[in-house]
């Protein structure tokens, strides 16, 4: 018997056909090029954790005396034998390819259920057919999905984590860089660029809650919940769910089965979160233009032009500004399967593999952003200068012309803006305003003059001195940015400790899984 490929086929009569049973013929060719082939495109996601809830399984049937004990023995060997082997094609470690006993997937076999099947058959004969013991087939399939998308929330989770901490080391070294804070990319107030990069920085941490909050809603087992409205045998859901390190149990069986609500949830959250990312990237690409030019990248984040030698492109950046559109397409794809009559297999066929995509999607358009923070360099110089045109405080001075003069803030506002029209309209952009052109703007709005001194003006107007005027909760004097530096470290030690200890748990729990396995093997 060859061992990198089961006997079985469909012709023959294998499991993945079900020939014999209710049908006569196997799956007809094109059946098998589209669905069965694009059903095996989780495999590589799902196997892994379909093994556990295998192993879980056997182990609670053999616990109630509910399977003979040899056939689960062998049947518990041959998957502890399958997890080493893996999915063929995938590497195993570093440098290392799948040993040649792994599994192959063959769409003439059915999908990643019957695959599996299959391969266990070749080894341990019909004692392979002892999985469905209490399950139906998309059990196992159902139980993996909540296995994997754990793994995977943990690690966008961390990667996010890691973002947040470079966007606030980063900060940290720009207390009193001046900057430009933009609205409908039209300069609006001068800020500091620490203040600005963590502006970036909250966003993800709210992406990270929504992490932790559907973590809580993926960690909980469906296992043993049989077709629809329960197993017809004593199977021990809650040792199911410790087995496999989950918090708890989908209570009801139906639900169990199918939750279409989870896969979307799931994307919608990779989806938000590249939205996030995409802000950041697009940014950072606008500020890397000539015309701007305050951000430079390192030359690992961008990539050369084939026909225009002066060229420096952002690649990294347009990835990431990609993936947020292709996120975006999941998540409409996603809600257009939901959209469906309860138990139903759309969900389930298609979310298989687009909703593991689509989080290690944003995991990496994190990583990557990650990469690009670590490289980049700003032009202080050019900041501060842009920060000191156009007036960006003229708030500050109509808010010092109201209590000084007792005229409305909208008052004040107009002649302000009546005196910057003045200065700009002059070719003047910084120094184009002193108390006497804003008694004649005042002359023109309300009349009379102000009587505000040259000092009044420019104190007024300073970019820096308006920034170090925001010292409320939340603002941009280096003070109110030195506590949410601190602020922000807190919780992202809280995120590092709440990532390290559901990884730490479910390591546990896998690893005690597995000896138990070994346990029952040898005994």
């Amino acid at each position: 018997m060859d061992g990198r490929r089961p006997p079985a086929s469909p012709a023959a009569g294998s499991a993945g056909s079900a020939v014999g049973g209710r049908l006569l013929e196997g799956s007809g060719p094109q059946l098998i090029h589209s669905a069965h082939r694009l059903e095996l495109q989780s495999a590589g996601a799902l196997l892994p954790a379909m093994i556990l809830a295998d192993i879980a399984h056997i182990l609670v049937l053999l616990d109630h005396d509910l399977v003979p004990r040899e056939p689960g023995r062998q049947l518990l060997a041959a998957l502890l034998e399958l997890r080493t082997a893996g999915l063929a094609g995938t590497p195993s470690g570093a440098g290392e390819q799948a040993p040649v006993d792994a599994l192959i997937p063959d769409p003439a076999l059915g999908d990643l259920p019957m695959n599996r099947e299959a391969w266990l058959r070749a080894r341990v004969g019909v004692a392979a057919g002892y999985l469905l013991v209490g399950r139906p087939r998309r059990e196992a399939v159902t139980v993996a999905f909540h296995l994997a998308m754990r793994d995977r929330v943990l690690a966008l989770a961390s990667a996010l984590e890691r973002l947040q901490r470079s966007l606030v080391d980063l900060a940290a070294g720009h207390l009193r860089t001046l900057a430009v804070d933009y609205t409908y990319w039209q300069p609006a107030q001068a800020t500091t660029l620490a203040h600005s990069l963590l502006a970036y920085a909250y966003p993800l941490g709210r992406e990270v809650e929504r992490l932790r909050a559907v973590f809580g809603r993926t960690n909980v087992s469906p296992a043993g919940a049989g077709c629809t409205n329960g197993a017809g045998i004593p199977i021990d859901r809650a040792r199911l769910a410790r087995l496999l390190g989950f918090d708890g149990v989908v209570l009801h069986t139906r639900d169990a089965n199918w939750q279409p609500d989870l896969a979307l949830e799931l994307t919608w959250i990779a989806a938000s979160t590249g939205l996030a990312l995409d802000r950041l990237a697009e940014d950072l690409q606008i500020w890397t233009t000539r015309e701007f030019g305050f951000v430079e990248l390192a030359d690992r984040a961008a990539r050369a032009s084939l026909a225009m030698p002066q060229k420096k492109n952002p690649y990294a950046l347009i990835f990431v500004r990609g993936a947020a559109t292709r996120l975006l397409g999941r998540l409409a794809g996603a809600g257009a399967l939901a959209k469906a009559a309860s138990g139903q297999p759309d969900q389930r066929i298609f979310a298989q593999d687009e909703v593991p995509a689509a989080l290690e999607l944003a995991e990496q358009s994190a990583a990557l952003l990650v990469e690009v923070l670590a490289g980049v360099r700003f032009d202080r110089d050019r900041l501060a200068a842009a920060a000191r045109r156009g007036y960006l405080a003229g708030n500050d001075l109509a808010e010092r012309i109201m209590y000084s003069s007792g005229l409305s803030f909208g008052e004040a506002h107009r002649i302000v803006g009546a005196a910057v029209r003045r200065a700009l309209e002059a070719g003047r952009d910084t120094d184009g305003i002193d108390a006497a052109s804003l008694d004649a703007a005042a002359l023109e709005v309300h009349g009379a003059p102000l009587g505000l001194s040259d000092g009044d003006v420019r104190d007024a107007l300073d970019p820096e001195a308006a920034v170090s005027r925001r010292t409320g909760i939340g603002g941009a004097a280096p003070a109110s940015v030195r506590g949410l530096l601190a602020e922000r470290r807190r919780a992202l030690r809280r995120q590092r400790r709440w990532v390290d200890a559901r990884r730490a748990a479910i390591d546990r729990a896998t690893a005690a899984l597995v000896a138990c396995a070994h346990e029952a093997v040898a005994s």
